[in-house]
């Protein structure tokens, strides 16, 4: 069975990726998950909050749908809260 797995973004531009995600996990642009505390709130960051499947006879797609990470979330998930 072939499996694909994308990252939707919040403008609906989608790109695929290697790897699984989990719900709350937060990624950068690129779909990589970023280890907490992030190193500063100056950053674009993303949280995976829906995850979707879609199976057909020989293929699998697994979608992670992305938010955006507003600013004050950042700060508190920084060492420093700069």
């Amino acid at each position: 069975m072939v499996r694909t797995i994308t990252i939707v973004y919040p403008e609906g531009d989608s790109r695929e990726i290697e790897h699984d995600l989990r719900v709350n996990q937060l990624v950068d642009l690129n779909g990589n998950p970023l280890p907490l505390p992030l190193p500063s709130a100056r950053m674009i960051v993303y949280r995976v909050w829906k995850v979707s499947t879609q199976a057909e006879r020989h293929e699998e797609s697994v979608f992670y749908h992305l938010e955006l990470v507003t600013r004050p979330e950042l700060e508190n998930a920084t060492l420093r809260g700069e």
